[in-house]
């Protein structure tokens, strides 16, 4: 599996504990070698089997180091918006895929996005920052131009929406605000505790005002 654009390696920590090869691709080094630290004490602590691979590599997701058809499954979450070329990385993925392998693609949601811009310019300006508003038909009808064929999608972390709507308010960096820190002890909370209201919360509200929304894709098996 390849985690395209890992960031901090959430997702590329939680394959590797189930069992899968994982890759974890980024241009950004300092995450990096935080993710392959972690994945070396994953192993030495057993929270990994033994058969299951991890490494951590750098580079483009315009042009990734990895022979045509060399992964099963690919995720790749909140990465295009940050892109400029979004297609061109689209048509990369689909290259690293093998012929009928998934991908789950994320991008940040419609509504919660808008909401964002609309209260920070900075949240969309500052380098490295989000560069477009997908709605989900646009996602989709650029994936299937790739080649893909498109599944099944669904909302998610509606309840991370408002602490973003906070941080857009009071300033993107100001990570010592009280509503800020408060916020994010909850979301903390609600992460190791998943208590049963809060996650009926989010299910109930996660087709309004998810964070993030979520596609499937396949590519075909007659794909050259």
């Amino acid at each position: 599996m390849l985690d395209l654009g890992c960031g901090g390696g959430r997702h590329a920590f939680e394959v590797y504990r189930r069992g899968a090869d994982i890759v974890a691709f980024d241009q950004n080094v300092e995450d990096l070698a935080s993710v392959e630290a972690m994945f070396a004490a994953m192993k030495d602590e057993g929270e990994a089997p033994a058969s299951a691979a991890a490494e951590a590599v750098k580079g483009d997701a315009l042009d990734m180091p990895f022979d045509d058809a060399s992964f099963d499954r690919v995720i790749a979450a909140e990465i295009f918006e940050h892109i400029p070329h979004d297609t061109a990385a689209m048509k990369e993925l689909y290259r690293v895929l093998r012929p009928g392998g998934i991908a789950a693609v994320t991008v940040p949601g419609f509504l919660p996005e808008r909401i964002c811009w609309a209260l920070s310019e900075e949240y969309h300006t500052n380098e490295g920052g989000h560069i477009r508003i997908y709605t989900r038909a646009e996602l989709e009808a650029k994936l299937k131009a790739t080649g893909f064929h498109i599944g099944p999608h669904h909302h998610a972390h509606a309840l991370h929406a408002p602490y973003w709507w906070i941080k857009c308010a009071v300033g993107t960096g100001n990570d010592d605000h009280p509503l800020v820190k408060a916020y994010h002890e909850l979301l903390v909370w609600d992460m190791f505790q998943a208590p049963a209201v809060t996650r009926a919360a989010e299910r109930l509200l996660n087709p309004v005002i998810g964070k993030s929304v979520v596609v499937y894709v396949r590519k075909p098996l007659d794909a050259a």
